[in-house]
Protein backbone atom coordinates (compact mmCIF):
# COMPACT_ATOMS: atom_id res chain seq x y z
CA UNK A 1 0.00 0.00 0.00
CA UNK A 2 2.74 2.44 1.01
CA UNK A 3 4.49 1.60 -2.21
CA UNK A 4 1.33 2.58 -4.18
CA UNK A 5 0.95 5.81 -2.19
CA UNK A 6 4.58 6.74 -2.81
CA UNK A 7 4.22 5.96 -6.49
CA UNK A 8 1.06 8.06 -6.79
CA UNK A 9 2.71 10.93 -4.94
CA UNK A 10 5.71 10.80 -7.22
CA UNK A 11 3.46 10.81 -10.25
CA UNK A 12 1.56 13.80 -8.84
CA UNK A 13 4.79 15.72 -8.24
CA UNK A 14 6.00 14.97 -11.77
CA UNK A 15 2.70 16.25 -13.16
CA UNK A 16 2.96 19.40 -11.02
CA UNK A 17 6.54 20.00 -12.22
CA UNK A 18 5.49 19.58 -15.83
CA UNK A 19 2.54 21.89 -15.31
CA UNK A 20 4.72 24.53 -13.66
CA UNK A 21 7.26 24.16 -16.44
CA UNK A 22 4.53 24.65 -19.00
CA UNK A 23 3.21 27.71 -17.19
CA UNK A 24 6.69 29.21 -17.04
CA UNK A 25 7.28 28.56 -20.73
CA UNK A 26 3.91 30.13 -21.57
CA UNK A 27 4.57 33.12 -19.29
CA UNK A 28 7.99 33.72 -20.80
CA UNK A 29 6.60 33.48 -24.32
CA UNK A 30 3.69 35.78 -23.46
CA UNK A 31 6.02 38.31 -21.82
CA UNK A 32 8.28 38.43 -24.88
CA UNK A 33 5.56 38.32 -27.55
CA UNK A 34 4.27 41.22 -29.65
CA UNK A 35 1.82 43.29 -27.63
CA UNK A 36 -1.85 43.89 -28.46
CA UNK A 37 -1.57 47.63 -29.22
CA UNK A 38 -2.85 48.44 -32.69
CA UNK A 39 -1.96 52.15 -32.49
CA UNK A 40 0.70 54.02 -30.49
CA UNK A 41 -0.42 55.56 -27.20
CA UNK A 42 0.93 58.24 -24.90
CA UNK A 43 1.41 56.82 -21.42
CA UNK A 44 1.46 59.25 -18.50
CA UNK A 45 3.49 58.13 -15.48
CA UNK A 46 2.70 60.46 -12.60
CA UNK A 47 5.21 61.36 -9.90
CA UNK A 48 4.92 58.96 -6.99
CA UNK A 49 3.32 56.29 -9.15
CA UNK A 50 4.29 52.60 -9.00
CA UNK A 51 4.24 49.52 -11.21
CA UNK A 52 0.83 48.44 -9.91
CA UNK A 53 -0.81 51.65 -11.15
CA UNK A 54 1.16 51.72 -14.37
CA UNK A 55 0.37 48.09 -15.20
CA UNK A 56 -3.35 48.73 -14.57
CA UNK A 57 -3.21 51.78 -16.84
CA UNK A 58 -1.44 49.80 -19.55
CA UNK A 59 -4.00 47.02 -19.26
CA UNK A 60 -6.88 49.51 -19.49
CA UNK A 61 -5.33 51.08 -22.60
CA UNK A 62 -4.91 47.66 -24.22
CA UNK A 63 -1.13 47.83 -24.31
CA UNK A 64 -0.60 44.58 -22.35
CA UNK A 65 -2.69 41.46 -21.80
CA UNK A 66 -1.72 40.81 -18.19
CA UNK A 67 -0.80 43.39 -15.58
CA UNK A 68 0.31 40.65 -13.20
CA UNK A 69 2.70 39.16 -15.75
CA UNK A 70 4.01 42.64 -16.59
CA UNK A 71 4.79 43.36 -12.92
CA UNK A 72 6.39 39.94 -12.38
CA UNK A 73 8.61 40.40 -15.42
CA UNK A 74 9.73 43.87 -14.31
CA UNK A 75 10.38 42.57 -10.80
CA UNK A 76 12.40 39.64 -12.13
CA UNK A 77 14.50 42.11 -14.17
CA UNK A 78 15.02 44.29 -11.04
CA UNK A 79 13.39 47.29 -12.73
CA UNK A 80 10.39 47.99 -10.52
CA UNK A 81 12.37 50.56 -8.52
CA UNK A 82 13.54 52.37 -11.67
CA UNK A 83 10.16 53.76 -12.74
CA UNK A 84 10.47 57.35 -14.04
CA UNK A 85 7.72 59.98 -14.14
CA UNK A 86 6.98 61.44 -17.54
CA UNK A 87 5.05 61.03 -20.78
CA UNK A 88 6.13 58.12 -22.95
CA UNK A 89 5.24 57.07 -26.46
CA UNK A 90 4.42 53.35 -26.50
CA UNK A 91 4.55 52.10 -30.10
CA UNK A 92 2.09 49.66 -31.60
CA UNK A 93 2.88 46.03 -30.88
CA UNK A 94 5.38 46.91 -28.11
CA UNK A 95 6.41 43.90 -26.03
CA UNK A 96 6.34 43.97 -22.24
CA UNK A 97 10.17 44.18 -21.99
CA UNK A 98 10.13 47.08 -24.47
CA UNK A 99 7.50 48.96 -22.46
CA UNK A 100 9.41 48.31 -19.24
CA UNK A 101 12.55 49.74 -20.82
CA UNK A 102 10.68 52.82 -22.08
CA UNK A 103 9.34 53.77 -18.64
CA UNK A 104 12.49 52.97 -16.64
CA UNK A 105 15.42 54.13 -18.76
CA UNK A 106 14.94 57.79 -17.81
CA UNK A 107 15.81 60.78 -19.93
CA UNK A 108 13.40 62.90 -21.92
CA UNK A 109 9.71 62.25 -22.17
CA UNK A 110 8.80 61.11 -25.66
CA UNK A 111 5.22 62.28 -26.14
CA UNK A 112 2.46 64.38 -24.70
CA UNK A 113 2.80 68.14 -24.30
CA UNK A 114 6.03 69.93 -25.13
CA UNK A 115 6.92 73.56 -24.44
CA UNK A 116 9.67 74.92 -26.68
CA UNK A 117 11.40 78.19 -25.81
CA UNK A 118 12.82 79.33 -29.16
CA UNK A 119 15.62 81.91 -29.24
CA UNK A 120 15.90 83.29 -32.76
CA UNK A 121 18.14 85.86 -34.41
CA UNK A 122 15.45 88.53 -34.66
CA UNK A 123 12.84 87.34 -32.17
CA UNK A 124 11.95 84.78 -29.52
CA UNK A 125 8.80 82.79 -28.98
CA UNK A 126 7.25 80.15 -26.78
CA UNK A 127 5.53 77.24 -28.51
CA UNK A 128 3.25 74.71 -26.85
CA UNK A 129 2.89 71.54 -28.90
CA UNK A 130 1.17 68.20 -28.41
CA UNK A 131 2.09 64.91 -30.02
CA UNK A 132 -0.60 62.93 -31.79
CA UNK A 133 0.60 59.36 -31.06
CA UNK A 134 -1.24 57.86 -34.02
CA UNK A 135 0.10 60.39 -36.53
CA UNK A 136 3.52 60.67 -34.89
CA UNK A 137 3.50 64.46 -35.37
CA UNK A 138 3.41 67.46 -33.08
CA UNK A 139 0.56 69.94 -33.46
CA UNK A 140 1.01 73.50 -32.24
CA UNK A 141 -1.66 74.50 -29.73
CA UNK A 142 -0.25 77.80 -28.44
CA UNK A 143 2.37 80.39 -29.40
CA UNK A 144 3.32 83.72 -27.87
CA UNK A 145 6.12 86.24 -27.43
CA UNK A 146 7.82 85.68 -24.05
CA UNK A 147 8.19 89.45 -23.65
CA UNK A 148 4.40 89.75 -23.63
CA UNK A 149 2.01 88.49 -20.92
CA UNK A 150 1.50 84.75 -21.34
CA UNK A 151 -1.96 83.50 -22.35
CA UNK A 152 -3.98 82.20 -19.41
CA UNK A 153 -3.97 78.61 -20.70
CA UNK A 154 -0.17 78.49 -20.78
CA UNK A 155 0.07 77.91 -17.02
CA UNK A 156 -1.97 74.70 -17.25
CA UNK A 157 0.35 73.26 -19.89
CA UNK A 158 3.49 74.42 -18.04
CA UNK A 159 2.40 72.99 -14.69
CA UNK A 160 1.23 69.61 -15.99
CA UNK A 161 3.54 66.90 -14.64
CA UNK A 162 3.81 65.23 -18.03
CA UNK A 163 4.96 68.32 -19.92
CA UNK A 164 8.49 68.31 -21.30
CA UNK A 165 10.55 71.43 -22.00
CA UNK A 166 13.20 72.43 -24.53
CA UNK A 167 15.29 75.51 -25.20
CA UNK A 168 16.09 75.82 -28.92
CA UNK A 169 18.85 78.15 -30.16
CA UNK A 170 18.90 79.27 -33.79
CA UNK A 171 22.23 79.51 -35.62
CA UNK A 172 23.64 83.02 -35.49
CA UNK A 173 22.15 84.23 -32.20
CA UNK A 174 24.42 86.32 -30.02
CA UNK A 175 25.33 85.53 -26.43
CA UNK A 176 23.51 88.65 -25.27
CA UNK A 177 20.34 87.38 -26.91
CA UNK A 178 20.69 83.98 -25.24
CA UNK A 179 21.23 85.45 -21.77
CA UNK A 180 18.34 87.87 -22.22
CA UNK A 181 15.88 85.24 -23.45
CA UNK A 182 16.87 82.61 -20.89
CA UNK A 183 15.87 85.18 -18.29
CA UNK A 184 12.32 84.94 -19.71
CA UNK A 185 12.13 81.14 -19.36
CA UNK A 186 9.98 80.85 -16.26
CA UNK A 187 10.72 77.22 -15.41
CA UNK A 188 14.43 77.97 -14.91
CA UNK A 189 16.00 79.30 -11.72
CA UNK A 190 18.93 81.54 -10.80
CA UNK A 191 21.04 84.05 -12.65
CA UNK A 192 23.81 83.68 -15.21
CA UNK A 193 27.16 84.62 -13.70
CA UNK A 194 28.39 86.57 -16.75
CA UNK A 195 27.67 86.85 -20.43
CA UNK A 196 29.31 83.87 -22.18
CA UNK A 197 32.04 84.57 -24.68
CA UNK A 198 30.63 85.22 -28.14
CA UNK A 199 30.64 82.05 -30.22
CA UNK A 200 30.95 79.72 -27.22
CA UNK A 201 27.31 78.48 -27.27
CA UNK A 202 26.18 75.67 -29.57
CA UNK A 203 22.94 76.44 -31.44
CA UNK A 204 21.03 73.24 -30.73
CA UNK A 205 17.90 72.06 -28.93
CA UNK A 206 18.34 71.34 -25.22
CA UNK A 207 16.01 69.33 -23.01
CA UNK A 208 15.49 71.18 -19.72
CA UNK A 209 13.51 70.50 -16.56
CA UNK A 210 11.68 72.61 -14.01
CA UNK A 211 14.13 74.01 -11.50
CA UNK A 212 17.23 73.73 -13.71
CA UNK A 213 19.45 76.76 -13.26
CA UNK A 214 20.05 79.12 -16.15
CA UNK A 215 23.78 78.80 -15.57
CA UNK A 216 23.59 75.01 -15.93
CA UNK A 217 21.91 75.44 -19.33
CA UNK A 218 24.66 77.86 -20.40
CA UNK A 219 27.27 75.35 -19.22
CA UNK A 220 25.70 72.63 -21.37
CA UNK A 221 25.66 74.93 -24.41
CA UNK A 222 29.33 75.78 -23.94
CA UNK A 223 30.33 72.15 -23.43
CA UNK A 224 28.50 71.18 -26.63
CA UNK A 225 30.24 73.91 -28.64
CA UNK A 226 33.65 72.85 -27.33
CA UNK A 227 33.04 69.31 -28.55
CA UNK A 228 31.86 70.49 -31.99
CA UNK A 229 34.81 72.86 -32.43
CA UNK A 230 37.40 70.33 -31.23
CA UNK A 231 36.09 67.67 -33.61
CA UNK A 232 36.00 70.04 -36.59
CA UNK A 233 39.49 71.40 -35.76
CA UNK A 234 40.96 67.89 -35.64
CA UNK A 235 39.46 67.17 -39.09
CA UNK A 236 40.31 70.52 -40.69
CA UNK A 237 41.70 70.94 -44.17
CA UNK A 238 45.44 71.65 -44.40
CA UNK A 239 46.89 75.11 -44.97
CA UNK A 240 44.10 77.22 -43.54
CA UNK A 241 44.99 80.77 -42.37
CA UNK A 242 43.90 80.24 -38.76
CA UNK A 243 46.36 80.30 -35.88
CA UNK A 244 43.92 78.67 -33.43
CA UNK A 245 40.49 77.05 -33.11
CA UNK A 246 39.25 80.39 -31.77
CA UNK A 247 40.12 82.12 -35.04
CA UNK A 248 38.29 79.38 -36.94
CA UNK A 249 35.28 79.98 -34.69
CA UNK A 250 35.40 83.69 -35.57
CA UNK A 251 35.41 82.83 -39.28
CA UNK A 252 32.53 80.40 -38.73
CA UNK A 253 30.47 83.17 -37.11
CA UNK A 254 31.03 85.41 -40.14
CA UNK A 255 29.99 82.61 -42.50
CA UNK A 256 26.91 82.01 -40.35
CA UNK A 257 25.81 85.63 -40.57
CA UNK A 258 26.46 85.88 -44.31
CA UNK A 259 24.31 82.95 -45.44
CA UNK A 260 21.56 80.73 -44.12
CA UNK A 261 21.98 78.20 -46.92
CA UNK A 262 23.64 74.97 -45.81
CA UNK A 263 24.98 74.28 -49.32
CA UNK A 264 26.44 77.81 -49.59
CA UNK A 265 28.42 77.87 -46.37
CA UNK A 266 31.53 76.12 -47.77
CA UNK A 267 31.54 78.51 -50.76
CA UNK A 268 31.17 81.61 -48.57
CA UNK A 269 33.95 80.28 -46.35
CA UNK A 270 36.15 79.79 -49.41
CA UNK A 271 35.66 83.45 -50.40
CA UNK A 272 36.89 84.72 -47.05
CA UNK A 273 39.76 82.22 -46.86
CA UNK A 274 40.84 83.23 -50.37
CA UNK A 275 40.72 86.90 -49.40
CA UNK A 276 42.87 86.28 -46.32
CA UNK A 277 45.40 84.27 -48.32
CA UNK A 278 45.64 87.05 -50.92
CA UNK A 279 46.03 89.78 -48.31
CA UNK A 280 42.61 91.27 -49.08
CA UNK A 281 40.36 92.70 -46.39
CA UNK A 282 37.32 90.65 -45.51
CA UNK A 283 34.92 93.57 -46.11
CA UNK A 284 31.83 91.96 -44.59
CA UNK A 285 28.84 93.94 -43.29
CA UNK A 286 27.92 91.63 -40.38
CA UNK A 287 31.19 92.40 -38.59
CA UNK A 288 30.58 96.14 -38.95
CA UNK A 289 27.08 95.73 -37.55
CA UNK A 290 28.41 93.76 -34.58
CA UNK A 291 30.88 96.56 -33.89
CA UNK A 292 27.95 98.99 -33.76
CA UNK A 293 25.52 96.94 -31.68
CA UNK A 294 27.90 94.82 -29.62
CA UNK A 295 25.56 91.94 -30.38
CA UNK A 296 22.81 93.58 -28.34
CA UNK A 297 19.77 93.52 -30.57
CA UNK A 298 19.19 94.20 -34.26
CA UNK A 299 20.61 97.33 -35.93
CA UNK A 300 17.30 97.99 -37.66
CA UNK A 301 18.73 100.28 -40.35
CA UNK A 302 21.36 100.38 -43.02
CA UNK A 303 25.04 100.90 -42.29
CA UNK A 304 26.08 104.54 -42.65
CA UNK A 305 29.05 105.51 -44.81
CA UNK A 306 30.66 107.10 -41.77
CA UNK A 307 30.43 103.74 -39.99
CA UNK A 308 32.05 101.94 -42.92
CA UNK A 309 34.98 104.41 -42.82
CA UNK A 310 35.44 104.42 -39.05
CA UNK A 311 38.28 102.24 -37.79
CA UNK A 312 36.99 99.85 -35.12
CA UNK A 313 38.14 96.33 -34.16
CA UNK A 314 35.16 94.91 -36.07
CA UNK A 315 35.21 97.07 -39.20
CA UNK A 316 36.63 94.60 -41.70
CA UNK A 317 36.48 97.26 -44.43
CA UNK A 318 39.31 98.99 -42.57
CA UNK A 319 41.17 96.39 -40.48
CA UNK A 320 43.29 93.54 -41.81
CA UNK A 321 42.28 89.95 -41.16
CA UNK A 322 39.72 88.70 -38.68
CA UNK A 323 37.96 90.72 -35.98
CA UNK A 324 39.06 89.99 -32.38
CA UNK A 325 36.12 87.72 -31.49
CA UNK A 326 33.25 85.86 -33.13
CA UNK A 327 30.23 88.01 -33.97
CA UNK A 328 27.60 85.37 -33.13
CA UNK A 329 27.24 81.75 -32.08
CA UNK A 330 27.78 79.67 -35.23
CA UNK A 331 26.22 76.27 -35.74
CA UNK A 332 27.91 72.99 -36.54
CA UNK A 333 27.63 73.40 -40.34
CA UNK A 334 29.19 76.86 -40.33
CA UNK A 335 32.09 75.61 -38.17
CA UNK A 336 32.64 72.68 -40.49
CA UNK A 337 32.54 75.02 -43.51
CA UNK A 338 35.12 77.36 -41.97
CA UNK A 339 37.46 74.43 -41.37
CA UNK A 340 36.73 72.64 -44.65
CA UNK A 341 35.88 75.38 -47.16
CA UNK A 342 35.06 74.62 -50.76
CA UNK A 343 37.93 74.49 -53.24
CA UNK A 344 37.30 77.62 -55.26
CA UNK A 345 38.98 80.73 -56.61
CA UNK A 346 36.06 82.99 -55.67
CA UNK A 347 36.79 86.24 -53.86
CA UNK A 348 33.45 88.02 -54.36
CA UNK A 349 29.77 87.29 -53.87
CA UNK A 350 26.50 89.19 -53.98
CA UNK A 351 22.86 88.26 -53.40
CA UNK A 352 21.29 86.44 -56.36
CA UNK A 353 17.87 88.09 -55.94
CA UNK A 354 16.09 90.36 -53.46
CA UNK A 355 15.02 87.23 -51.55
CA UNK A 356 17.88 86.09 -49.24
CA UNK A 357 16.63 82.51 -49.53
CA UNK A 358 17.75 82.48 -53.19
CA UNK A 359 21.41 82.55 -52.21
CA UNK A 360 24.34 84.32 -53.82
CA UNK A 361 26.25 84.71 -57.08
CA UNK A 362 29.99 84.09 -56.73
CA UNK A 363 32.79 85.56 -58.80
CA UNK A 364 36.53 85.12 -59.18
CA UNK A 365 37.22 88.46 -60.85
CA UNK A 366 36.15 92.03 -60.20
CA UNK A 367 34.58 92.29 -63.68
CA UNK A 368 32.38 89.25 -63.02
CA UNK A 369 31.45 90.62 -59.63
CA UNK A 370 30.55 94.05 -61.03
CA UNK A 371 28.27 92.38 -63.57
CA UNK A 372 26.55 90.45 -60.78
CA UNK A 373 26.18 93.61 -58.71
CA UNK A 374 24.70 95.46 -61.70
CA UNK A 375 22.12 92.70 -62.13
CA UNK A 376 21.20 92.98 -58.46
CA UNK A 377 20.88 96.80 -58.73
CA UNK A 378 18.47 96.36 -61.65
CA UNK A 379 16.28 94.13 -59.48
CA UNK A 380 16.30 96.81 -56.78
CA UNK A 381 15.32 99.46 -59.31
CA UNK A 382 12.52 97.32 -60.70
CA UNK A 383 11.06 96.83 -57.23
CA UNK A 384 11.31 100.56 -56.47
CA UNK A 385 9.36 101.35 -59.65
CA UNK A 386 6.54 98.90 -58.96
Amino acid sequence: MWRNIASNAMTFLVVIVFLLGGVLIWAQKEYQSVGPLEQPICLQVQRGSNFNRVSSDLEDKGAIRSGVLFRLGADYADKTALLKAGSYLVPEGATMPEITDIITRGGASTCGTEVVYRIGVTSAQVEVRELDPAAGRYAEVLEFDPAEPAPAEYAAYRDDVGTRFRVALAEGVTSWQVVTELGQVDILDGDIAERPAEGSLAPESYEVSRGDTRQSVIDRMQAAQQVILAEAWSNRAPGLPYASPEEALTMASIVEKETGGADERPLVASVFVNRMERGMRLQTDPTVIYGITGGEGVLGRGIRQSELRRETPYNTYVIEGLPPTPIANPGRLAIQAALNPADSDYVYFVARTLDPADGHLFAATLDEHNANVAAYRRLEAERANQ
